[in-house]
């Protein structure tokens, strides 16, 4: 795969790399409680922290152990989320999808439009055969996303992500070439 970060379209967005420029946009989506709920963090309380969400996203890429794209409505300015793959391990052509979208964003088809381009560019261009993704149990919108894009569920992590101080159980589901 080439250093070049590869900017994707669909129909309405444009997937792109994050920049520092970005930085109150991922501050507006990553300290929303409702977008927090089932991540896994604490919601951010600083621009400081976004900030460094930004540096983390470009080392991730970097070190090929991952790849976020800030998604971008067509035709305006700043984020209304972000997608990508973490824990990629292009030895064993395997990764784990990740998203949000600011809640005023929801509800719209993002998010779907969104995952549907990546999982395409997941498996053409990076040449996965595998893509994971971990969601909360409780999470009934992200395993509705998953299960039409294909997605089975594999089985459940008990206590597998802490949030607010307490364990919570996820399920895992994949996807696969």
């Amino acid at each position: 795969m080439n250093f070049e970060f590869p900017v994707l379209e669909t129909d309405r967005l444009r997937l792109r790399e994050i920049t520092a420029e970005d930085a109150e946009g991922i501050f507006a989506c990553f300290s929303s409680s409702e977008v927090m709920r089932y991540y896994g963090q604490e919601p951010l309380t600083t621009l400081a922290q976004a900030e460094g969400y930004v540096d983390f996203f470009a080392d991730s890429f970097r070190d090929k152990r991952g790849i976020r794209w800030g998604i971008e409505l067509k035709g305006s300015k700043g984020l209304i989320g972000t997608i990508g793959f973490n824990a990629w391990s292009p030895k064993y052509q395997r990764a784990e999808i990740g998203y949000e979208l600011n809640p005023d964003f929801w509800r719209k088809g993002y998010a779907a439009e969104a995952v549907s381009r990546v999982l395409a560019y997941g498996f053409e261009r990076m040449e996965l055969t595998r893509i994971g993704a971990v969601v909360f149990t409780g999470n009934e919108a992200s395993k509705a996303l998953l299960v039409k894009q294909g997605f089975q569920q594999e089985g459940l992590l008990r206590n597998y992500m802490v949030q607010d101080g307490k364990p919570h159980d996820a399920n895992v589901y994949s996807i696969v070439k």
